[in-house]
């Protein structure tokens, strides 16, 4: 392969145009990082070089272990020319990776096609379908059932109406003349014909009442969905302007569903955050710096005039590093040895390729950490230039310092460290950098005092949610470096238990260090993240974020995005490495939820075979008449709730079989729940396991081709591969336009779609029934009451504009209350705006709306007479009657039924009742030689016509408006109040109005003093991030939730006394109080 080529297979690393087969690749496509990492073939291998003639020669026969998705572990031995090699991760390319910075590479294949790792974690792909899709398939198939039964109702009844009378009307329907042995005129018996004519009958009313199944329902839903899927892609409000990246909705299947999410499932790394690291702050020898202080040493705060300080003397430093401590850089100049020690460490503890661009220095790092932390070094004089395999050259301030690199101690998810032993001038040094548990652990006692102000250091750091790191060194003796190079070498090459041996032999090595201080990362969030997650939690829509990155970095995110806030009552982890010790803390977990929630939430215990059986209990929402239901598990909005953190290699026992409802359960109690170090895989098993036992629709986001598996509605388009957006049903470029989505076009969509589905099953069942009240009037003989033009242009032309522009434009609210309201989108998640109860009412109001657009022409035109004394009464004058009463109701009730109105909109309602008068007087004439011709001049000149047209709708019509205004009076909706909010400030201006958004409840506790900052993305061996972690948080008392509680209460009352129309606490998630007051 040569460079820039993609890798299509799974293969084995033999030789590299780079020095000691090194091999640089990109994993964009597997874990949604775009850092270069590094592979290194077998030093025997490597001797083949790019010899085609020795490739022929290669005969290796190589074992390994079965295909697999497991992207950060292979195992397998080559034997060659009589020995035995050892074949582990860092020495396959796998299928995705792209070849970076390596003119060629040769390798052979290990695995190919559905087999390798890439497509081993890639999930089925499924063809995805609407709640409301199989609604209507269930509901067609119940109107064909009705079709079929009112048929053979009319057949039955023709039977005996033709055994009883049908021989006295043979003049009119002559059935003898092509039916054997019908019934005999003369002798006035009836014959075996009768069943024939039955049969006959049967089918034609097939034909005549086959209106009822709404053969174009289909190709109406897709035009409203084409239209839904336009007004996302034209939304100026979700187009990102510094990437000209617009909104793409791939699909138009889904959009409805878009009003209908109960859980998110959110990758973390470029979806949540920007995955651009900023070195902000560090603790160096016991002082802190980062924050600007004035002229007295007093910090003050960041401002827009702030000065930042100049780092224009170093020619390697970003122009767009901002720094506003001064006195890091007065010690620079003075040459501390300390700060000097750190930055060194900085430039030579790390895994960073560098490389030269157009003259200028540029880094390819395994994690945007790594990249911060030596651009840091490099923007303060500690510039790293050049590695090979042995050496790793800096520049201090124009002069050149190499060192040799004896040994790298990789990071794993044990270790959370990494370290290098380097040597220069005939001195060895130790330098490491780690989380700050495992590296107090190794400090020599003498630090005592500097690790008590570290500490400090940290636990401010942690307040703003940073990424830290502790640093430290030490000096190695040369005979102790030979000594332990030995064991080192032994347990590197060893064939049983490598990595335990190998890790003891770290141990050894890593002790007795001296603190040099500690590092504070920014990962800055993408805008409007915590504003979004907070909104679209108050839309009851809970939120999973499933990551790869390890737990502390989740954890300090989770806080930024106030995903986690100090409010909630306890942060469980469940970290356990056996089945025992994860069923265990989940257990556990859950006890303690029940515990202290008992008294506070009614019955909380939830039925393990009700999990089972796919029943759990629902999220409760403000139901359609404002008031708020219970809530799911231990969510309750007068306390602060629980959040689950689990580890991946955790999460691998929770998802058996046994255990998934366990799982669950749990994490059904808590607000939020992070999953951290999962694998793709992993993430879409998670999915899906909500999706099977809680029967909800979920959406899942990501970034990364890492995310692929998991995504099943929505894809963002972020800075890394774009195969999660190919995958995807919907394409954004920041994570905040979610709330746009979901709580504005989500909303709408699902509300259009309803309306839509419940006017469209009454106008058929109101027109088609009439066919069926006449049959009592015309023998059971399946004639048609309206004529055959009508009976064609009913759906197609009369009916069709009015209800397709309502599916297209309507809104009960506008976009402004829709995000200021995000309890409106409740309806959505207990499906109340269309279900089977919502069906059968649309259906039964067509039933009654027939029985009155029949019998009340019926009635009227029974013996009636034109003004100059003829009969008005005739078959042809009652069927327009009743097409012109039907058309006016259909099409009013449409209009009742519209809650927005363009111009659109008021054209196709009144210009399709103008259209069916004028065309219906147009065409029955006798230019067209019509049969019906003069029928709708005579009928139209009568009185009668347009009183019996006024009563007919007014009868219909004035029972639901006197309804609606009865419910809107004595029991409003939230949308009702918010509908009547909108109005009365319609003419008010938008910027002179409270945002009744919930305040921050984003407040640092003392609780939170305690919990670690420390975070850093990288990989054991070159592919594998550090998990690990312990639960930072203590947990509130009984009395103190009860305490809490009083609180809210007293300050509620205080806000209720005062007028105030500050937003309420963001944990409890009901309306603003001028909402329900409106």
């Amino acid at each position: 392969m040569e460079d820039n080529q993609f890798v299509a297979a799974d293969i084995l690393l033999l030789s590299t145009s780079e020095p000691n087969s090194l091999c640089y690749i990109e994993t964009a496509e597997l874990d949604g990082e775009t850092n270069l990492k590094v592979k290194q073939a077998l030093p025997d291998t490597a001797t083949l070089g790019g010899d085609v003639e020795k490739f022929k020669a290669f005969d290796a026969e190589i074992v390994c272990e079965p295909p697999n998705n497991n992207l950060s572990k292979y195992q397998g031995v080559m034997k060659w020319h009589d020995k035995t090699y050892s074949l582990d991760n860092e020495k396959v390319l796998l299928r995705g990776c792209v070849l970076r910075n390596t003119q060629w590479c040769y390798g052979i294949v290990i695995f190919a096609g559905q087999e390798t790792k890439l497509m081993m974690n890639s999930g089925k792909t499924k063809f995805k379908r609407t709640n409301i899709d199989r609604l209507m398939n269930l509901l067609i198939i119940g109107i064909f059932i009705f079709l079929v039964s009112v048929c053979l109702i009319c057949t039955i009844c023709c039977g005996v109406w033709e055994s009883m009378v049908g021989n006295r009307f043979q003049v009119y329907l002559p059935w003898s003349s092509f039916i054997p042995g019908s019934p005999d005129k003369s002798q006035g018996t009836v014959g075996a014909g009768s069943t024939v004519i039955a049969l006959m009958v049967f089918f034609s009313y097939i034909i005549i009442l086959n209106t009822v199944v709404p053969i174009s329902l289909y190709v109406s839903v897709e035009i409203i969905r084409l239209f839904h899927s336009w007004w996302i892609n034209w939304d100026i409000k979700m187009y990102y302007a510094p990437t000209d990246t617009p909104a793409k909705s791939r699909t138009t299947t889904l959009n409805e569903e878009l009003g209908q999410i109960e859980y998110i499932f959110s990758d973390k790394t470029g979806t949540l955050t920007q995955n651009i690291m900023t070195f902000n702050k560090c603790s160096i020898k016991g002082k802190t710096y980062g924050d600007p202080v004035d002229e007295y040493g007093s910090p003050i705060d960041i401002t827009e005039r702030t000065p930042k300080v100049s780092l224009s003397h170093n020619k390697d430093s970003d122009p767009k590093f901002t720094w506003y401590d001064r006195r890091l850089i007065e010690m620079i100049d003075a040459h501390d040895k300390d700060v000097e020690e750190f930055f060194k460490l900085l430039a030579l503890c790390h895994t960073v390729m560098a490389e030269e661009k157009d003259g200028q220095l540029e880094y390819q790092a395994q994690s945007p950490d790594e990249n911060a932390l030596v651009s840091a070094a490099r923007n303060f004089g500690y510039v790293f230039k050049a590695r090979t395999p042995d050496t790793i050259t800096i520049e201090v301030y124009g002069e050149l310092e190499e060192y040799e690199l004896l040994c790298i101690l990789d990071f794993n998810n044990v270790r959370k460290r990494m370290s290098v032993i380097v040597r220069q001038n005939g001195t060895i040094t130790l330098y490491c950098k780690g989380a700050d548990s495992t590296i107090y652990e190794r400090l020599h006692p003498s630090t005592a005092d500097m690790r008590e102000y570290t500490t400090s250091h940290l636990n401010d750091f942690a307040q703003f949610g940073l990424r830290t790191l502790c640093l430290a060194k030490k000096d190695i003796d040369p005979e102790y470096w030979q000594q332990w190079k030995k064991r080192h070498h032994e347990a590197s090459t060893s064939m049983d238990n490598r990595d335990d041996k190998v890790s003891d032999v770290y141990e050894e090595i890593e002790k007795d260090m001296m603190l040099l201080g500690a590092t504070a990362i920014e990962d800055k969030l993408q805008d409007g993240v915590p504003d979004c997650i907070a909104n679209l939690a108050l839309a009851n829509i809970k939120i999973w974020v499933l990551t790869g990155d390890k737990q502390e970095t989740a954890i300090n995110i989770g806080y930024s995005c106030k995903l986690l806030t100090d409010e909630m009552n306890e942060i469980y982890v469940v970290d356990g490495e056996t089945y025992e010790e994860v069923e265990k803390q989940l257990r556990d977990a859950r006890s303690e939820m029940l515990a202290i929630t008992k008294g506070i939430i009614q019955d909380p215990v939830l039925d393990m075979a009700a999990l089972s059986n796919g029943t759990l209990p629902t999220t409760g929402f403000e139901g359609m008449n404002g008031n708020t239901g219970a809530t799911e598990g231990a969510e309750n909005q007068e306390f602060g709730g629980f959040a689950l953190v689990i580890n991946g290699h955790s999460l691998v026992h929770a998802l058996s079989e046994k255990m998934e409802l366990l799982l669950l359960e749990t994490g059904s109690m808590c607000k939020a729940v992070i999953c951290c170090r999962v694998t793709p895989l992993q993430k879409a098993l998670v999915v899906d396991m909500v999706k099977k036992h809680k029967k909800a629709i979920t959406l899942a986001i990501g970034d990364g081709a890492n995310d692929v598996s998991m995504i099943k509605s929505v894809g963002i388009s972020g800075q890394e591969g774009m195969q999660a957006v190919l995958a995807s049903d919907f394409a954004l470029a920041q994570f905040r336009y979610l709330e746009q989505l979901l709580l504005v076009h989500g909303r709408w969509s699902y509300l259009r779609m309803c309306k839509f589905l419940r006017y469209f099953f009454y106008k058929n069942f109101a027109f088609t029934l009439c066919h069926f009240w006449f049959a009592f009037f015309c023998g059971f003989s399946a004639q048609t009451v309206f004529d055959p033009v009508f009976i064609t242009l009913y759906n197609v032309i009369y009916t069709s504009l009015p209800v397709m522009a309502m599916g297209v434009f309507d809104q009960d609210v506008n976009e402004y209350y829709s995000l200021r309201y995000p309890r409106l989108y409740a309806p959505g998640h207990l499906n109340l705006l269309f279900n089977k109860k919502v069906f059968a009412q649309s259906v039964a109001e067509g039933i009654i709306s027939s029985l009155v657009l029949f019998f009340i022409p019926y009635c009227a035109f029974h013996d009636a007479l034109r003004p100059d004394g003829t009969d008005l009464a005739n078959h042809k004058a009652f069927g327009v009657m009743v097409a012109a009463t039907l058309i006016v109701t259909v099409t009013l009730r449409c209009a009742l039924d519209t809650g927005y109105w363009t111009g659109f909109n008021h054209f196709v309602i009144w210009a399709s009742i103008l259209f069916f008068f004028c065309f219906t007087f147009v065409f029955y004439v006798d230019l067209f030689g019509y049969s019906y011709v003069g029928t709708a001049r005579m009928l139209m000149s009568t009185a009668n016509f347009w009183f019996t047209l006024i009563l007919t709708v007014t009868i219909l019509l004035l029972p639901i408006v006197a309804e609606r205004f009865y419910y809107i009076d004595t029991r409003p909706t939230l949308t009702d109040k918010v509908r009547l909010k909108q109005k009365v400030s319609k003419s008010k201006s938008r910027s002179s109005e409270l945002i009744l958004r919930r305040a921050s409840t984003f407040r640092r506790s003392q609780r939170s003093l305690q919990r670690s900052g420390y975070a850093f993305a990288h990989q054991e061996g070159f592919g594998e991030l550090i998990t690990k972690g312990t639960n930072m948080r203590n947990s509130m008392s009984p009395q103190q939730i009860q305490q809490h509680r009083r609180g809210n209460d007293a300050r509620s009352g205080q806000a209720k006394h005062s007028g105030s129309k500050s937003a309420l606490n963001s944990a409890n998630g009901d309306t603003p109080r001028d909402a329900r007051s409106s």
